[in-house]
């Protein structure tokens, strides 16, 4: 009889695609794949290990997990990502519910750790993260009409809070055939929009063709028939130049919207990072994405309470933010990593300090967001339709200004029956916090 086996992905996007390349790998291995982890013989948590509260959700997640291990009928659990890469044979010790252990190098390995989870036997694969590859096979887990692709894996540019190069190794892209590839696999399954994802997409080519190659990677990339949407995620500033702009502006099948993360905008905390760039360069960026393509749609994240951040730090940033340069934000508050150089930063900033200034930024761009929505009431919008929801009797989906899983949705009312995955012109009538609302325009 087949093992079968249950996953629990947690984390971004990227490791979505290492679940999905493990699901494959046990597929073909002859294993059952099953979604209720009550009816499961292993249960796979891949994990996230980024920051604190991603390590919290980890192991209360491998808990939960455990609980069904001692009252049901699970035989094992293995843990994989990011937090067995960092901490290693030490998740044996700490958890001893735990069967199997494989790292951000080991996904290959999976077949054999659930063989072994089974067993009641204990293993453990810590390959180096360095030779780990992108394969293209994979059980797509998205709805239907939207998939993630991971572009590269890992990162060279060891900010100093961040534990992500060693976790994942230096950076690497794929092939540009290979994701060509992909993406006409994609499409051929009915995909309609894609999400390129990586470490540091703006780097993309850099190490296998000796030049930063994104922008001939997104015009190859839309030649793909079938491909309605390509949104671009993870880009690093300093590295947006004058062709992918180009590339961005002139290319239709390319959503005007960039995800950016920043981190800050003060100087004094960039340096401290070991951000590349200064703010100058970023303000050069955005006032050119602005002044090339008008109706673009900008995305970042900020780090507040950095090691040394002073008052006037904090001030440079809140003016920033409130100068509403970025349609979409998000805050997080620093987090203390070991094995990171800002670990032993002095002064550290309190919790409490932390909290308050993250909350001062998301009450200011909750007023941008909610400004820059207004703007769409009155015109209609290119939606793709998500599905139903029956509370509140309406359809949902997004447009260009919103990816998947980090933005909000459009709800709308429609005189006929929309099918998931389809484009539908919607007229937005009103905003409702970070969501709108509108209707079908049925012709």
């Amino acid at each position: 009889m087949a093992i079968k086996v249950s996953f629990v992905s947690l984390g971004c996007p990227k490791n979505l695609i290492d679940t999905e390349t493990m699901l494959y790998k046990l597929n073909e291995a002859g294993m059952e794949l099953v979604a209720d982890d009550i009816n499961a013989d292993v249960i796979v948590v891949n994990t996230c290990a980024f920051i604190q509260q991603a390590k919290e959700e980890a192991i209360e997640t491998i808990l939960d997990v455990a609980w069904l291990k001692k009252n049901k009928s699970l035989k094992g659990i293995v843990v994989a990502g990011c937090l067995s890469e960092r901490y290693r044979e030490q998740l044996f010790e700490e958890l001893p519910e735990v069967d199997a252990v494989i790292g951000t190098g080991s996904y290959s390995d999976v077949i054999e750790a659930v063989n072994a989870a089974y067993k009641g036997e204990k293993y453990i694969s810590l390959k180096s993260p360095d030779n780990s590859f992108i394969d293209n096979e994979r059980v797509i887990t998205t709805p239907d009409y939207f998939a993630y692709i991971k572009i590269s894996e890992g990162c060279d540019n060891n900010c100093t809070y961040c534990v992500i190069p060693k976790l994942r190794g230096k950076f690497r892209s794929r092939q540009m055939s290979d994701i060509v590839a992909e993406v006409k696999q994609l499409s051929e399954i009915g995909v309609k929009e894609i999400c390129l994802v990586g470490q540091d997409t703006t780097r993309y080519g850099e190490d296998i063709y000796g030049v930063y190659a994104f922008d001939s990677l997104l015009n190859e990339i839309s030649k793909v028939d079938g491909i309605d949407w390509i949104r671009i995620l993870y880009c690093y500033p300093d590295k947006i130049t004058d062709s992918l702009i180009e590339e961005i502006a002139t290319n239709e099948k390319v959503i005007k919207y960039i995800d950016m993360p920043i981190q800050h905008i003060s100087d004094n905390v960039l340096r401290r990072m070991n951000r590349r760039g200064n703010s100058a360069e970023i303000k050069a960026v955005i006032e050119k994405l602005k002044s090339k393509i008008p109706d673009i749609v900008l995305r970042t994240t900020l780090i507040v309470g950095f090691p040394g951040e002073t008052k006037e730090d904090f001030d440079l940033l809140h003016e920033f933010v409130k100068e509403g340069h970025f349609e979409r934000l998000g805050v997080f508050s620093y987090s203390r990593e070991e094995d990171t150089p800002a670990y032993n930063f002095s002064n550290q900033v309190n919790e409490k300090t932390k909290e308050r200034r993250k909350d001062i930024l998301m009450r200011e761009q909750l007023r941008i967001h909610n400004r820059f929505n207004l703007g769409f009431v009155g015109k209609a919008l290119k939606v793709i339709c998500e599905g139903y929801d029956k509370v509140s009797e309406s359809y949902f989906g997004r447009c260009y200004a919103d990816a998947p899983d980090i933005d909000g949705k459009i709800f709308f009312s429609s005189t006929k029956k929309i099918k998931d995955g389809t484009f539908v012109d919607v007229e937005i009538t009103e905003i409702f916090d970070y969501d709108l609302l509108g209707k079908a325009i049925i012709i």
